[in-house]
């Protein structure tokens, strides 16, 4: 009869922290593109944002041109025109109601980029987490292959600082 080697019972917590390891790689991978997406997203919004100040700004700057027409032939009329004094008033109008519409797309355009840089911050320790997670993953496959207590430690121990990483992904503590 054959005998059995027998098993050594670290080799089943082995098993275990890979298989919780490869779940919070999973995780991670997940999460980070998630913030990784969104940040693109919001990214894009806010540029579209500021494409739509500088629209604003442009039509603001030919208003201000045509102030400038109006005064000098205002001037050059020398005598109160009221067509005018009309076009003048309706003039400043424009051009006070586009500095307020610059201002309110300013604000939005801005607040969008915190929300991609927040997304960011949240992004970056993911990616760190996914890199320690795989080899720590990576080293308890060899400690398995070669039955070396050491190396599974090691990988633990590395499998630690991607668990860190992938709760400061969540938390931001670090």
């Amino acid at each position: 009869m054959a005998q059995e080697e027998k098993k050594e019972p670290w080799l089943n917590y082995l098993a275990l922290t890979t298989v919780v390891l490869a779940v919070c790689a999973t995780l991670a991978t997940f999460k980070g593109g998630g913030y990784s997406t969104r940040s693109i997203l919001v990214q894009n919004q806010a540029s579209d944002q500021w494409a739509f100040y500088q629209a604003k700004s442009i039509k603001q700057s030919l208003a201000e041109m045509d102030r400038g027409l109006l005064e000098r032939e205002a001037h050059r009329a020398g005598k109160a025109d009221p067509m005018l004094a009309a076009g003048l008033k309706g003039n400043a109008d424009r051009i006070a109601k586009y500095e307020q519409e610059k201002a309110k797309i300013k604000e939005k355009a801005e607040q969008l980029e915190k929300e991609r840089d927040a997304a960011q911050r949240h992004g970056r320790p993911f990616g760190v987490a996914v890199i320690f997670l795989q080899v720590a993953i990576l080293l308890s496959s060899i400690a398995a292959l070669l039955k070396k207590k050491y190396v599974w430690v090691t990988g633990v121990s590395v499998g630690l600082i991607g668990l860190v990483e992938f709760a400061n992904g969540f938390l931001l503590f670090m």
